[in-house]
């Protein structure tokens, strides 16, 4: 039962990764499965674009398609919130007004929470373009 939370965990950590190759905002990986028996774990990120969102879930899908695709897919066509289901991990990627207005993360305030940042943010002497 640890191994199968442990791996549940990796993987959620995978995902959030990816989600942050694509610059999505806010990723949080939210432990539930203390919690709940709907799953072990739902990872939350947003995008600020319709774009954004639909890169963020086609990186993720694309990625992980060698090792194991979700269950199922929902709201991919209009990328408001896009929700892949793995069973043990359930990834919610929201378009960032969609986000703020359900909120979802306070329906489990006693979830173990872990936000994932980008590891390497742009320094302030890289330049924006080369030389011109």
């Amino acid at each position: 039962m640890a191994e199968n939370h442990q791996n549940s965990l990796d993987m959620a950590t995978r995902i959030g990764e990816l989600a942050l190759e694509k610059k999505a905002n806010t990723v949080k990986i939210l432990d539930v499965h203390d919690l709940t028996s709907l799953t072990d774990v739902f990872v939350i990120c947003s995008g600020e674009t319709d774009v954004q969102v639909k890169a963020i879930t086609d990186h993720i899908l694309d990625e992980l398609s060698s090792i194991d695709k979700p269950w199922g897919r929902e709201g991919y066509d209009n990328r408001e919130w896009v929700l892949l289901d793995y069973i043990n991990v359930v990834v919610h990627i929201f378009h960032e007004s969609a986000r703020e207005f359900y909120d979802i993360e306070r329906l489990w305030p006693d979830a173990d929470i872990t936000e994932l940042k980008d590891e390497a943010p742009p320094s302030s002497e890289t330049p924006m373009f080369d030389d011109l």
